[in-house]
């Protein structure tokens, strides 16, 4: 049976892109992949490095995740997101992981993930703008 999201979300399709992908049914550029989640390349990067990571499960977004996924997942995906991270050599070098969540926040696909994105300097929260005058 399909998860109930908190926070007024459509229930989760079982016919979106990344659960298509994890049944494999639809292609994608593996990084990393384990029990807990399926890390890939996105075919719309916003820098040299940007992989999503999903876990395996469905989940539309954090909130249901952090909510309805079982402690064993939760540490799993997360562990993954790190081991992902350390595969693309981007540890020393840093990189920045984002999470949308919702319309508002312009989650595309309605399936839990985490985008790292790394491989050059990030400017600014989007990556793309000024640096901060504070340095944060």
């Amino acid at each position: 049976m399909p998860s109930q999201p908190p926070h007024h979300l459509a229930p989760y399709d079982r016919n979106n892109i990344f659960a298509r992908i994890l049944r494999g049914e639809a292609p994608c550029t593996r990084v990393y992949e384990d029990e807990f989640a399926l890390a890939f390349n996105n075919i719309h990067p916003a820098a040299p490095v940007h992989v999503l990571v999903v876990p395996k499960g469905e989940y539309v977004s954090n909130a249901d995740f952090s909510a309805s996924a079982t402690d064993a997942l939760i540490a799993g995906f997360w562990r993954a997101v790190a081991k992902t991270a350390t595969v693309l050599g981007l540890d020393e070098s840093g990189y920045r992981l984002v999470a949308n969540h919702g319309p508002d926040a312009n989650q595309v696909v309605f399936h839990f993930h985490v985008h790292i994105i790394g491989g050059r300097q990030l400017r600014g929260v989007s990556g793309r703008g000024p640096v901060p005058s504070d340095g944060g």
